[in-house]
């Protein structure tokens, strides 16, 4: 394994590329990014709360203490880790913070790969667990692991964390692809997609994807939280899709459908509401556009015994990326969940 080397995104970041063997396209790795560690904001005095409630301003909660947590975060499809403000979020309360770009996605992307494209969701066993091991391999053991999921990152999380109890602490998803877009459909359409990725798994899949959720995002971008994008790892309209892809993906539907056995709280944060992307509306900076919300909704109770669901206003696909007010409620809603998970947990 080699050293941490600096990363795309800044000073603040440094990388680690994983080895993960080879298969027909070639060498596999993934990669793993970790966020260096940042002072912790001051908190205000006992006196200066006190006198702030006289004069009626607000005062702030105290910041959780999460000096023992480390977090892997996952990314969704056609996606990779860049989001910088989510890293300080845990890193200003303590926490150690990992992400993980899979195999064929972002920095982990190698030439003449297809890009995402993965037969079976439980072969990224291998990269979570070479992230575990070189989390491991950086501090000492007794850390709590909370695994922190986007879309596609969150169906992929959910999954390990069931098959592996005892291993999580904590499970956060972010607008995770729990079901199907067109759930009533899935079982109809998943023999069908299954025979052909075992005759032709790398046939492209019909979609059409007009841009509209990466406008969203640009029309939905705060100048006073910065977001930068690398449009090669992260297109403009999504990566296209594969007969195998699809299959793995429908068969991680199915079993939460059947109900996962996920042993640690979770919570997951969702828009209020979904808008199809058939032309563009301002609307579609205001709603999921690429979930069906509603029925994420339902599926998450499906994932273990302790599920809190947050219903963003506002918000867009990656509740995190959304327009100023459901950005910072996302934020608000996510340090509530994290402070009673803490205060629990003693």
């Amino acid at each position: 394994m080699t050293d941490w080397a600096p990363d795309i995104l800044g000073d603040e970041f440094e990388q680690l590329t994983l080895p993960l063997g080879s298969d027909a396209e070639g060498e596999v790795v993934a990669t793993l990014v970790r966020a260096l560690p940042s002072p912790p904001p001051e908190e205000p005095s006992g006196w200066d709360r006190f006198m702030r409630r006289l004069r009626g301003q607000p005062v702030s909660a105290p910041i959780p203490d999460l000096a023992d947590v480390d977090v892997l975060y996952v990314h969704g499809w056609s996606d990779y880790f860049f989001q910088k403000r989510l890293a300080r979020f845990w890193t200003r309360r303590g926490a150690r913070f990992f992400a993980l770009d899979l195999r064929k996605y972002g920095r982990s992307l190698r030439p003449g790969q297809t890009p995402g494209y993965i037969a079976d969701l439980a072969k990224y066993d291998e990269d979570i667990g070479a992230a575990l091991d070189a989390m491991t391999d950086a501090t000492a053991s007794g850390r709590r692991l909370v695994l922190f999921g986007h879309s596609t990152g969150g169906l992929i999380l959910s999954l390990w964390a069931s098959r592996n109890p005892g291993l999580a602490s904590a499970v956060i998803l972010n607008s995770p692809w729990l079901e199907f877009q067109l759930g009533p459909m899935r079982q109809a359409i998943a023999p069908m997609v299954g025979w052909g990725a075992r005759v032709r798994p790398l046939d492209a899949v019909p979609q059409v994807d007009l841009g509209f959720y990466t406008r969203a995002q640009a029309e939905a971008a705060d100048p006073d939280d910065p977001v930068e994008v690398n449009l090669t790892w992260r297109p403009e309209v999504t990566m296209p899709v594969h007969t195998g892809w699809l299959h793995a993906i429908l068969a991680g539907h199915a079993k939460v459908a059947a109900g996962l056995a996920i042993d640690a709280p979770v919570c997951v944060l969702l828009s209020a509401r979904t808008a199809v992307p058939t032309r563009w509306s301002e609307e579609l900076t205001r709603a999921d556009t690429v979930l069906v919300v509603d029925d994420i909704a339902r599926a998450a109770l499906k994932l273990g015994p302790s599920v809190t669901v947050e219903r963003i206003d506002g918000a867009l696909h990656d509740v995190f990326l959304s327009r100023h007010d459901a950005r910072e409620d996302a934020y608000r809603r996510l340090d509530r969940w994290v402070t009673g998970w803490v205060a629990s947990s003693r």
